[in-house]
């Protein structure tokens, strides 16, 4: 076995560490690095990922039950280095690196949520296996054939989850699973893994992801053998842009949604939201079938200038009346005629029947940025009579029925929203423009078809709200 860098215990990394740390509070580490013998030792720290990693990056010890782990969890924020580690954790499985390996694993899978995820992030991304550890110590990559391959014999295969039947027949010693929590069919994926770990004395595997609070998240959490390690994006602070800290991480700070991409916690559902998670996974689908009707909801934006949400929701209605959720392109950031644009494309690609927007503000602005990009699409604009929480309550009730489906790949931001949603509104205190434009959608597709002249019913229109066309 080739390698530049010894084994390493980790007694002599808590050393070596408190000797560089007593080095940098004396103001003597430039003045070090000056001997040649000091700075090729820099150099071999720099290739061994152990001796400078974050506590969160090192292996643990014990597993739930107290004994050995079958399952690393290693829960983290946005750029927390779990990408870093989960390169760093296959390199010395391969190389049987201690302390994350007592000898080489020859059979190792890597697991993404795509092909795409797999090589442009796990294998060629900044933080990915190519880029881990001394030039002559990486493997080789052959991206036809979707593995990497040692010096000593060692493979690492790429798999994607979309595609949990290429995970029937192989089998490993490890395996690495990137972004678990986001993987569009991380059951069916996750169990053909399980069946595949089947060499050596004990098979092990790590995933690293920002949580969400799926089912197969939470049993891994609650399984004897995992092993659960935290970290959020502050942890890796030294290592990210100053520009990310301040705008994106302190944008979110204190939210809902940043303690979840942020701080890397498990946010539970709001226990009076319209929505709960079980809910939304008991609607999934695969595909949606032949549909009758397609719409695509708009949520403008309040300003004219583009600094808002434009939520951009498209839903189909099947002819036994089940509404299925096809897409949210919701936009930010965009002025007037761009987040218009994007609506009458998807409107386009879906083969839509029309558009449906709310113009409770600026409604004569919206019909004339619809019209400049397109004159010939059918725009139905809707007034808001009554508040967003009575106007989403009747679309909640036909999801509870099991009459809305949501087809895959999962709409993480859009449902996040969802649970999210209370009476007040959401925690975030910004406007539930996705959720808005669902609404709006799924209220299209549901209305009863109205002849005119007409007498309204005693009991009122199935759903709040009144509509106008042009």
């Amino acid at each position: 076995m080739m390698t530049t860098t010894p084994q390493t215990s980790m007694s002599f990394v808590a050393n070596l560490r408190g000797a560089l740390t007593r080095l940098s509070q004396a103001g003597l580490t430039q003045d070090a690095l000056q001997r040649p013998d000091l700075l090729a030792g820099a150099i071999r720290c720099d290739s061994d990922f152990i001796t400078l990693a974050h506590a969160h990056q090192e292996p643990p010890q014990f597993a739930n039950n107290g004994g050995p782990w079958t399952t690393w969890l290693a829960l983290g924020g946005r750029g927390a280095g779990k990408t870093r580690l989960g390169a760093e954790f296959v390199r010395a499985l391969a190389l049987g690196l201690s302390p994350y390996a007592d000898a080489p694993h020859r059979h190792i899978a890597l697991v993404g949520e795509s092909e795409h995820d797999v090589r442009e992030v796990m294998i060629e991304g900044a933080s990915g296996l190519l880029r881990a550890g001394p030039w002559r110590e990486r493997p080789a990559w052959s991206p036809t054939r979707r593995r990497l391959e040692w010096d000593n014999g060692a493979v690492a295969q790429a798999f994607s989850a979309d595609d949990p039947e290429s995970l029937r027949g192989p089998q490993f010693d490890a395996a690495w699973c990137d972004e678990l929590a986001k993987w569009r069919r991380a059951e069916d994926a996750f169990d053909m893994l399980q069946f595949g770990l089947r060499l050596g004395a004990r098979p092990r595997q790590l995933i690293t992801t920002t949580p969400r609070p799926i089912a197969l998240i939470k049993r891994l959490i609650a399984d004897p053998r995992t092993a659960v390690t935290r970290a959020a994006t502050h942890a890796n602070a030294a290592h990210l842009s100053p520009a990310f800290l301040d705008e994106v991480v302190g944008r979110y700070d204190g939210t809902r949604l940043g303690r979840q991409e942020i701080l890397g916690e498990i946010i539970e559902d709001r226990p009076d939201a319209l929505w709960s998670r079980a809910v939304i996974e008991a609607c999934r689908v695969p595909a949606a079938p032949p549909l009758a009707r397609i719409v695509v909801g708009i949520d403008p934006p309040a300003g004219a200038r583009g600094g808002d949400a434009c939520g951009i929701v498209a839903a189909g209605r099947a002819e036994d009346g089940t509404i299925y959720v096809l897409e949210d392109a919701t936009v930010s950031g965009l002025a007037p005629d761009g987040w218009a644009s994007k609506a009458v494309a998807l409107y386009r690609r879906l083969s839509a029947d029309t558009l449906v927007a709310e113009v409770n503000q600026g409604g004569e602005m919206v019909r004339a940025v619809v019209r400049e990009v397109d004159s010939a699409v059918p725009l139905k604009a809707v007034h808001a009579t009554r508040g967003k929480w009575l106007r989403a309550e009747p679309v909640a009730a036909m999801y509870a029925q099991g009459r809305v489906k949501h087809v895959d790949p999962p709409l993480e931001q859009l449902e996040d929203q969802m649970c999210d949603f209370v009476l007040p509104g959401l925690s975030s205190g910004r406007s539930p423009d996705r959720l808005d434009a669902l609404v709006w959608a799924v209220t299209e597709l549901t209305a009863r078809p109205r002849a005119e002249p007409r007498i309204r019913s005693l009991g009122g229109p199935i759903f709040p709200g009144s509509v106008m066309t042009w």
